[in-house]
């Protein structure tokens, strides 16, 4: 026949559920927990990679556009040097000086001259007006102007220059008569253009193309020989 239990091992057992109970919620809330922590770790690494991500395509993009541009820089957009180039001379009326050995001042003397501009650039060169004089034993006894004008990309562009000589400065110069005697002339001439070199509007670069020249003008065989001509370009 069973004994009856008292009413402190009752209270002791009452006492030892609870103490269960509340052991095992709050295990269950430390789980929780984990797992929030573990969620919250897993989405920064996530948000982590995309960041690294998002940041690495950017550096790669920016970088891509440097190559690129320093490609260009050193090929398409590289401002090359116009050239200039002094094709031809020829002094009409230079018979009045091969038949006699004086000059008079009525005497019409032109000289035509022959020039081109190259233009090695991917852009036009657009020029304003250019000079040209010409020299005899230093003194300009000539000038004239050859209007605007614009040398399309990789193309040269020639150029007629007409000199009208000043035939009462000639006279002035003290050596003309023993040139006459002689058969030759020693002239010179200089011209300068200034432009520039414009690509949409990113890369403007002024250019001035210096072009000197010597000759010799032969009276006997009326023909200009002996042509040197130096350049000088200063971008």
């Amino acid at each position: 026949m069973s004994q009856p239990q008292s009413p402190n091992s009752s209270m002791a057992s009452t006492n030892d559920q609870a103490r269960f109970l509340r052991q095992g919620s709050h295990r269950i809330y430390v789980n929780n927990d984990d797992k929030n922590i573990t969620m919250e770790l897993h989405q920064k690494k996530r948000r982590r990679r995309r960041c690294i991500k998002c940041c690495g395509c950017c550096i790669a993009t920016i970088l891509l556009l440097v190559v690129i541009m320093l490609v260009l820089g050193f090929t398409v957009f590289r401002v090359h040097e116009p050239s200039i180039r002094m094709n031809s001379v020829k002094i009409d009326g230079i018979n009045y000086l091969n038949t006699s050995t004086t000059l008079q001042p009525n005497v019409n003397l032109t000289v035509s001259v022959d020039m081109s501009v190259k233009n090695r650039n991917s852009m036009s060169f657009k020029f304003n007006e250019a000079t040209t004089s010409l020299f005899y034993d230093d003194v300009a006894i000539g000038e004239a102007l050859t209007p605007p004008g614009t040398t399309k990309a990789r193309r040269t562009l020639r150029m007629n220059v007409t000199v009208e000589i000043m035939v009462e400065k000639i006279l002035r110069i003290s050596r003309l008569g023993s040139d006459l005697k002689s058969g030759e002339l020693s002239m010179s001439t200089y011209t300068i253009i200034n432009g520039r070199i414009n690509m949409l509007n990113i890369i403007k670069k002024n250019i001035e193309i210096e072009l000197n020249c010597n000759m010799m003008v032969d009276l006997r065989n009326q023909y200009v020989r002996d042509i040197d001509c130096k350049k000088n370009v200063s971008l």
